[in-house]
């Protein structure tokens, strides 16, 4: 796609403490989805697909293993000798970047020394396929100052903050509100913000000066009033991953028909790292259905309704029904596991017994062996 004028910004670190059993070792961008991808492939895929050929993702911690899922950007053609992918650790002392404008202030030379004149802020705990073009022509065509990417539905469950807007028939937005009570359906904020390059170093700018630290009531909520703030509502499928049992529920819903449609639609696709290895194995005896199952599996089992990464082993005798087990997990012959999570190099013995429930799966950590 033909490149624009927009700068990508993602925060990799982002909500980690809601998912604190997958991100204790690694960023939320890094956290695995749906079998072969990371969370952060959405985000980069859609600035990708909407042609930013310019994206800095933002780090603060444990990120060795987002920088070996990114490398160079080839996956996603941004390995460049012009801008490309940029990883932008924390380039002063650790105790600072503990929020987003600690973070934007630490990045300032970068955010100078690029020339786009707009930039698209994004989180990377939304998972959904969304043309940021349609965003730019809105911001555009409103003379906006800032747009807001927002959804409207129930709130998720357990969201950090939710950012609640109202916008009048025009779609400015008049009021904004930082994780209010709310019983029904409203208009919440899904993470993705844009707005002029120089716009946002005057604001982290004005805000470092006077102590203001919180990107949601300081940078937006405070400027309401003097700057022409607009919504833009997306309506395609779209799922926040705020808790263990969102990230649970968020993987199984990639076995309903419509929303793989949705997700990997092949006008924009996913792109992640490629890992060669040889298709799934499928032994006598064995039986799976309603699954996705990644290259690289050996299954001797049964298998329902659960999502296998790639170089898992199910062996003979052993039922895994609504589970995510993620990468060169073993599961020996005898075990039966329901609604478990295993992270990778998990280690199942033979003949156990894992049981959990759709509203609290059971969580193995990484290199467990039970």
């Amino acid at each position: 796609m033909r490149g624009n004028n927009v700068l990508g910004l993602i925060f990799s670190n982002i909500h980690e403490e809601q998912l604190r059993d997958l991100t204790e070792l690694r960023t939320m961008g890094s956290v695995p989805f749906g079998g072969r991808y990371r969370m952060i492939d959405f985000p980069l895929s859609n600035m990708v697909n909407s042609g930013i050929n310019k994206v800095g993702v933002i780090t603060k911690s444990n990120y060795q293993s987002l920088m070996d899922h990114l490398g160079s950007g080839k996956a996603w053609d941004l390995s460049r000798k012009r801008e490309g992918l940029y990883i932008l650790p924390p380039f002063e002392d650790t105790r600072m970047a503990n929020n987003r404008i600690e973070s934007l202030a630490s990045i300032k030379r970068f955010l100078t020394n690029s020339k786009e004149d707009l930039v698209l802020i994004s989180d990377c705990d939304v998972i959904c396929n969304i043309d940021y073009s349609d965003v730019v022509s809105l911001h555009l065509q409103k003379d906006a100052d800032i747009t807001m990417v927002c959804r409207f539905g129930p709130l998720p469950q357990k969201t950090a903050e939710p950012v609640v807007l109202t916008a009048d028939p025009e779609g400015r937005v008049v009021d904004l509100l930082i994780g209010p009570r709310t019983d029904g359906e409203c208009c919440y904020g899904m993470g993705m913000i844009l707005l002029g390059r120089e716009l946002l170093i005057r604001l982290v700018d004005d805000c470092v000066s006077r102590n203001l630290y919180s990107f949601k009531r300081d940078l937006l909520q405070r400027n309401l009033g003097s700057l022409r703030m607009y919504s833009y509502a997306f309506r395609g499928y779209a799922q926040m991953i705020c808790s263990p049992v969102s990230y649970f529920a968020a993987n199984m819903e990639l076995m309903q028909p419509d929303v793989r449609a949705q997700l990997f639609n092949p006008d924009r696709p996913v792109y992640t790292k490629v890992r060669d290895d040889m298709p799934a194995r499928y032994g006598l005896g064995s039986e799976v259905s309603n699954s996705l199952i990644a290259d690289g599996c050996v299954i001797d089992g049964e298998v329902r309704d659960s999502v296998l990464f790639r170089g898992v082993r199910v062996g003979k005798g052993a039922v895994v029904e609504n589970c995510v087990i993620l990468q060169d997990a073993r599961i020996r012959p005898g075990c039966r596991l329901k609604y478990v999570i295993t992270d990778k190099d998990v280690l199942i013995q033979n003949d156990r017994s894992l049981l959990g429930f759709e509203s609290y799966p059971i969580f193995i950590s990484k290199g467990s062996v039970v």
